[in-house]
């Protein structure tokens, strides 16, 4: 049996919601078959089986959320350990064989007793010893047996002591000297004070049910003598857990905050408290651009894919950003220092059904136009479907962001982390406009550039949303500049 744990699919996420299983128990799975879908706090990403066999257990229900390295689903790949063998075949001289075998739960050894290697309650040093591997050199001395009084008290043991297992001999009414019952008894002292009974179960039982964080003395064992066997912990994970219901009134409903919801949320308040926004405005005459986009849509080399204004809009920034490097740059606390990029990972903001992602074109700075319209509308299409890798959205450098697809004219965007510009693309409306001294209905957007102003200057920041707003005014300039 293997259990398969949450893997860190991103750059050091630490957790992800299962979205949807792709199989279920008893189906049998191969090596890199798709199993289920995760969303982090980037993106939803498939994740492949390492193990071929039979699905033995989901260990996660769909909508939870789980931490990177919690195993998420068991599969039996053949390897299962064998059933013990019934108590009752066992000899007497055998007993202390199968009490090595069924181990009642110990109380944890306090931690500074833990440090300095002795009880809690003073005494001989002891050194902790891992459950089945015996006592150290030195201990190997048995204690003679002693039958314990018919009632025993909590000062059969000082609290945090780890019992002799040497001397256990499980019974139907035996008790394990220092206080720790046998495997048919109570617990005395704290535990009988918490009504809670010893639990049996072996090393890798107990090892199988602390990885899956099942809690054993809430399990009723199956195995000899009431232990718990590995079947009844993967039953135990496997069982169905009710998501808690969202809090709220008849007047409001409270929606957890995860995956890409939080993980926006985080990024805009670290970069809004952080680098210091300063936006600026530009009313362009975009006529000239407008009948370039539609010229370009008749020709074959853009055959398939999507010509928008924003292709343009990409491509002026491409250029800007050449003209003015130091606005594709970053701000560096640590060092203290201005990071200057060479290549232009250009972001493009997405509203999609899991909330706003930002992919970037890689390399933007080197595609040709027909090859910078087939990325955008690759990453489009992408981010839409809910495939969007975290590495499409690592490393960007500048965004874009269009907040004219949904009919507002201006905004003041948040950079993201670790960038220093961000520019927004107003709607495209027909406005009256000045034309060589005489008024005419042209097609008029605004432009916001927002930048950090630790490494953009209002200088800076100025002349390079002019050049922008230059390009797309007329489109020729792409061609002078580029």
């Amino acid at each position: 049996m293997k259990e398969f744990k949450l893997p860190d699919v991103g750059e050091g996420l630490t957790e992800a919601e299962i979205v949807r299983w792709h199989v279920k128990a008893g189906d049998p799975v191969e090596v890199n078959q798709t199993i289920v879908e995760i969303e982090t706090a980037k993106a939803v990403v498939e994740l492949p089986c390492p193990f071929e066999g039979v699905v033995a257990a989901l260990l996660v229900e769909e909508g939870e959320t789980v931490d990177v390295g919690r195993p998420i689903i068991a599969v039996d790949d053949g390897s299962a350990d064998p059933a013990p063998p019934p108590p009752a075949a066992a000899a007497p001289g055998d007993r202390e064989a199968l009490a090595d075998d069924l181990v009642p739960a110990v109380p944890a050894v306090p931690e500074e007793a833990g440090r300095n290697g002795t009880a809690a309650g003073g005494g001989e040093k002891r050194r902790p010893v891992l459950v089945g591997y015996g006592v150290k050199p030195g201990a190997a001395k048995r204690r003679p047996r002693r039958q314990p009084p018919a009632a025993s008290g909590p000062q059969g043991a000082a609290p945090g002591a780890v019992p002799d297992r040497s001397a256990a001999v499980p019974g139907p009414q035996a008790a394990v000297p220092g206080g720790v019952p046998g495997p048919a008894s109570v617990a005395t002292g704290p535990q009988a004070a918490a009504g809670r009974a010893a639990v049996l179960a072996k090393p890798p039982v107990r090892k199988l049910a602390k990885d899956l964080g099942i809690d054993l003395a809430a399990l009723t064992g199956t195995g000899p003598q009431g232990s718990i066997t590995r079947e009844d912990v993967h039953a135990a994970a496997a069982a169905p857990v009710r998501p808690a219901a969202r809090a709220g009134t008849a007047d409001e409903e409270r929606i957890p905050v995860r995956g890409v919801r939080k993980a926006t949320a985080q990024a805009m308040v670290a970069s809004a408290f952080t680098a210091p926004h300063v936006t600026e405005f530009l009313q362009v005459d975009v006529t000239g651009t407008m009948e370039a986009v539609a010229r370009l849509r008749a020709l074959d080399d853009f055959a398939g894919v999507k010509v928008s204004p924003l292709l343009l809009v990409a491509k002026a920034l491409l250029v800007a950003v050449r003209r003015h490097p130091m606005v594709n740059s970053a701000w560096d606390e640590a060092a203290q220092e201005i990071v200057v990029k060479h290549r232009v990972n250009l972001g493009i903001a997405a509203a999609t059904p899991r909330g706003l992602l930002v992919p970037n074109v890689k390399d933007a700075q080197s595609l040709s136009l027909p090859e910078l319209a087939a990325a955008l509308t690759e990453l489009a299409e992408t981010a839409r479907a809910g495939r969007t890798r975290p590495a499409d959205m690592a490393g960007g450098t500048i965004t874009i962001t269009n907040v004219g697809v949904f009919g507002v004219d201006a905004g003041t965007p948040i950079l993201n982390p670790g960038e220093s510009a961000i520019l927004a693309l107003g709607q495209v409306r027909d406005m009256p406009w000045v034309v060589d001294g005489q008024i005419a209905v042209r097609k008029v957007c605004t432009l916001a550039l927002s930048f950090d102003h630790r490494v953009v200057d209002g200088e800076l920041g100025s002349l390079f949303l002019r050049d922008v707003g230059a390009m797309l005014q007329d489109p020729l300039r792409m061609l002078a500049w580029g």
